[in-house]
């Protein structure tokens, strides 16, 4: 809708993670670094977590497209809370095995006897785990005892587990000690700083061909930040609405009043009131000036609980009266065009 309306040549701001988007920040191009290590050591476990949106899902893209002319064959799992046989059952059938009915030294053998072939024909076998946090420590020790595999002391499995900041606390427990000392490397993805918002919003529009269209002020990309914390699925999802509601207004122009009005709307939704209820108002006057980080000297303290509700109040009601006095304009702007277009009959008899 909103492509057609700025001229692009697709949605930049899709949640479904496309590679072509991938954008090069410190903290994914250090993770990124991270897996290319693991691959070149052939061996070990590389473990990199997250919060929720960070884009580790995108860096599996990314890796991917690097190994389609490698001597790889590589899988990738998204895991569930399954226990260690489901767990066998899961890595067979993501590497196209016959799984059903067999038992743990079935699903065992056929793992070995697959990563044993690859490797005479000069190949190894790569692993990714996703959403790993969602393992129990012993689906975790499965996969250890797949790194057993080996060759003249060559490994034939590896394994690379993506997961959430609760795949660290998994990794401490004492039942995986082994695991932890045959990780080679890990890497926790921070969100994204405040010019690197701006420059991963500008990265994925230039994708689609942006030559300006929308404009977006200046103290759009701070507002942003503010209301996303950085966080790039957080970002995907205000400026894909922001972009709708620029193309439902007919505006190719957009500043923090627009963004405000986006903000505000998203807030009265579902599961965002509660995870944004800290987060400051964002408005033309306090978009102009550098936004002061909570915790850092000469912050303002923070506002009790009938503070914010108030707040939160207010920012409904200047919402709810934006929204009337935009579609009253509409209304009269059509009223207008409908009284030029009857003008021009006046003089027929």
């Amino acid at each position: 809708m909103y492509d057609e309306f700025y001229g692009l040549s697709g949605k930049p701001f899709q949640l479904t993670p496309d590679r072509r988007f991938f954008f090069d920040s410190q903290v994914h191009h250090r993770a990124m670094a991270y897996l290319r290590y693991g691959l070149e050591q052939g061996e070990g476990f590389i473990v990199i977590t997250g919060g929720i949106g960070t884009g580790k899902t995108m860096l599996v893209r990314a890796l991917f497209s690097e190994l389609e002319n490698r001597d790889i064959m590589a899988a990738q799992l998204v895991t569930t809370q399954v226990g260690p046989e489901d767990m066998l059952r899961m890595v067979c059938a993501s590497f196209g095995l016959a799984h059903e009915g067999m038992n743990k030294a079935t699903l065992l053998h056929n793992l070995e006897v697959i990563a044993r072939t690859r490797f005479a024909e000069g190949k190894r076998i790569l692993l990714v785990v996703d959403e790993a946090q969602n393992l129990p420590a012993g689906s975790l020790e499965e996969l250890r005892m797949l790194a057993n595999f080996q060759v003249e002391g060559r490994s034939l499995f590896q394994s690379f587990l993506l997961g959430q900041d609760g795949l660290r606390r998994t990794l401490q427990a004492d039942a995986l000690e082994q695991l932890r000392q045959r990780i080679i490397a890990s890497y926790n993805l921070d969100p994204l700083s405040a010019e690197e918002t701006r420059a991963y919003i500008e990265h994925r529009l230039k994708t689609v061909s942006w030559e300006g269209d929308p404009e977006l002020g200046e103290a759009v990309f701070d507002g942003v930040f503010e209301f996303t914390g950085g966080v790039p699925r957080r970002i995907n999802a205000l400026c894909d609405r922001l972009l709708l509601y620029g193309c439902i207004e007919e505006k190719h122009a957009l500043d923090t009043d627009d963004l405000g009005v986006v903000i505000a709307e998203m807030r009265r939704e579902v599961g965002h009131e509660a995870r944004q209820a800290s987060a400051p108002a964002v408005s033309s006057d306090a978009a102009q000036a550098s936004p002061v980080s909570a915790g850092h000297e000469g912050a303002p303290p923070p506002a009790d609980a009938d503070t914010l509700e108030r707040i939160r109040r207010l920012e409904l009601e200047v919402a709810r009266l934006r929204e009337t006095v935009q579609h009253e304009r509409k209304l009269l702007r059509k009223a207008v065009l409908l009284q030029l277009d009857l003008s021009a009959y006046d003089d027929i008899d």
